[in-house]
């Protein structure tokens, strides 16, 4: 975030000495309120884009084993262009590198969740996925495996088999 703040300074004073050197060049012609409503305007249109191209670049740095199943497109009225080209400005991926499965129950996945915001840090939940019955239990504090290889004192959230959290964890592996 402090690193973007200064990128967006900067390309605020690169506009700025650019519209400078423009109006030099014309002979000072520009009108006195342009440097500072050009450098905005600059420092503007690089803060959206980056907003837009977020998902993208951290998308594509994540390795191979972690693929992208739901993300959440965001608009506010503080940004209204967001009305017509939301962004996304979060996700959940399933890390198929952690899969473990459950040798009593064939049809569980055990996998972690990670989950990205744009201005927050990587969250990971680990996760048992039901692939028959369309249902996840995160593995929490209290949550325990039987004896049998069943889980206890887990709640289970109905996902459905359609949810694109649970198609990626039972696709895994």
């Amino acid at each position: 975030m402090f690193l973007e703040l200064i990128a967006t300074f900067a390309i605020g004073f690169a506009v700025a000495g650019v519209i400078l050197l423009v109006n030099r060049l014309s002979g000072s012609r520009l009108p006195g309120w342009f440097l500072p409503v050009g450098a905005g305007i600059g420092m503007l249109c690089f803060i959206i884009f980056n907003e837009y191209t977020w998902f993208q670049r951290t998308s594509a740095a994540l390795p191979t084993g972690i693929e992208v199943a739901y993300t959440v497109e965001e608009k506010a009225a503080y940004r209204p262009w967001t009305y017509l080209w939301p962004y996304v400005d979060r996700f959940i991926a399933v890390d198929g590198i952690s899969l473990k499965r459950n040798e009593k129950f064939p049809d569980q996945r055990i996998v972690d969740l990670l989950i990205y915001g744009r201005w927050a840090p990587v969250n990971r939940v680990r996760a048992v996925f039901d692939c028959t019955a369309g249902r996840r239990a995160d593995l929490t504090e209290g949550v325990e495996f039987a004896e049998d290889g069943s889980l206890k004192n887990a709640y289970w959230h109905i996902t459905g088999l359609k949810d694109p959290v649970t198609q990626a964890a039972c696709k895994v592996g």
